[in-house]
């Protein structure tokens, strides 16, 4: 029979079952957990272990077949240089026609847009009133004409004062003087271009009343446009009398113009610090027109010997531009892979400019290096000719 008063009487009451069954739970849960981690661990071992096996296979049945890629050997070539700017064309020999004098128009011999030849009748003015005192002043002069001839034949007899002769001939010159004056006065009513070129919008009517300096037209020699532009100071040296200048322009952008360096202002811009340079460019199509902004290229002299490659070919990282090299016996069949840090001096379209990390015959591979890794195994499948400037 039990006794009430035992330990063991009163832990075997049903509080003190309810107690012990959540820390069985417990210590079961931990159970699993820690057999759930051993066999995971245990997974890992054997695929890590298999995957040690199946790269021993790999090696003991043979290397990795070469990776076919395209190549090219490195040849020395001499690059064009030049100078960028920003240009303005203006006409070599334009002008604003006007009039000297006043005077009504009756006359108009061009239509905008003309090509004329130099010295042609453009506007006439009303001369009428010149042409009669050219006349009356014509008819003076032959008076004085016949005075002094018939005086040189009197004075040879005596019949004549050598003082009356001065008069005769002082009176011959100031009658031919007045025809000379009348004459300017005619051609001052008459407008005629200075040079041959072609002629912009009319700006007068017929009958018209002109002051002097009232427009009449623009007139343009377009055969030949200066190219005005602005090179930094320190370019300086570049600059040369008659160095060559390369022209494109938005409105032909199919097309090149070629220039020549005319005149280079002596002083520098205290505000640009620019020298402005004006070339000579021959219009002989009429393409281009005084005003257009263009694109100039100063010519210098070519960069020799420089290593150039396709852009294709660099491979660009945060650490910057490699190069794959073919090491190897014959690097022109295949070799190994090498992976070299280069430096890109310059960007030329698709084509760009090495100065340091390879050098001459060296063979890098333009196509398929992106599925190369450092040592891997490649095979040329094409070896493409020296890059062409």
């Amino acid at each position: 029979m039990n006794d009430p008063s035992h330990p063991q009487s009163a832990n075997s009451t049903p509080e003190a079952n309810a107690a012990v069954i959540p820390q069985q739970a417990s210590r079961t849960r931990r159970w699993l957990i820690t057999m759930l981690v051993l066999v995971l661990t245990l997974i890992l071992f054997a695929a890590l272990f298999a995957w040690r096996e199946s790269r021993q296979q790999v090696t003991a049945a043979g290397e990795r077949p070469p990776i076919a890629a395209a190549a090219m050997r490195l040849q020395p070539r001499d690059i064009p240089r030049s100078l960028q700017a920003v240009g303005t064309l203006r006409a070599v020999r334009s002008v604003m026609l006007s009039t000297e004098t006043a005077g009504r128009v009756v006359k108009i011999e061009f239509e905008g847009g003309q090509t004329v030849a130099a010295d042609s009748l453009l506007v006439q003015l009303y001369d009428a009133p010149e042409r009669a005192d050219r006349a009356a002043a014509q008819a003076r002069a032959q008076l004085s004409s016949a005075q002094l001839k018939r005086s040189r034949r009197l004075i040879d007899s005596g019949a004549e004062s050598r003082e009356n002769l001065d008069e005769r001939r002082a009176e011959a010159d100031q009658a031919a003087a007045i025809v000379t004056q009348m004459e300017a006065r005619i051609e001052q009513k008459q407008v005629r271009a200075p040079f041959a070129g072609q002629l912009g919008i009319r700006r007068v009517d017929l009958g018209q009343y002109l002051q002097p300096g009232d427009a009449i037209a623009t007139l343009t020699d377009t055969s030949q446009l200066f190219v005005d532009f602005a090179i930094p100071q320190q370019q300086l040296r570049w600059l040369q009398p008659q160095a060559q200048v390369r022209i494109t322009a938005d409105a032909w952008p199919e097309r090149e113009f070629t220039a020549r360096v005319e005149t280079i202002e002596p002083q520098v811009n205290a505000e640009t610090r620019n020298i402005t340079v004006r070339a000579v460019l021959d219009n002989p199509d009429n393409l281009l027109r005084a005003g257009m902004f263009v694109n100039a290229a100063l010519q210098l002299p070519a960069q020799r010997d420089q290593l150039v490659v396709p852009t294709t070919a660099i491979q660009t990282s945060a650490a910057g531009d490699n190069l794959v090299v073919i090491r190897g016996e014959d690097p022109t069949t295949g070799g190994t892979a090498e992976f070299v840090r280069v430096t890109v001096a310059r960007r030329m379209g698709d084509l760009a400019v090495i100065s340091s990390g390879v050098k001459v015959n060296d063979v890098v591979i333009t196509e398929g290096q992106l599925k190369l890794s450092p040592g891997a195994r490649v095979q040329v499948k094409q070896l493409l000719p020296p890059v062409e400037i």
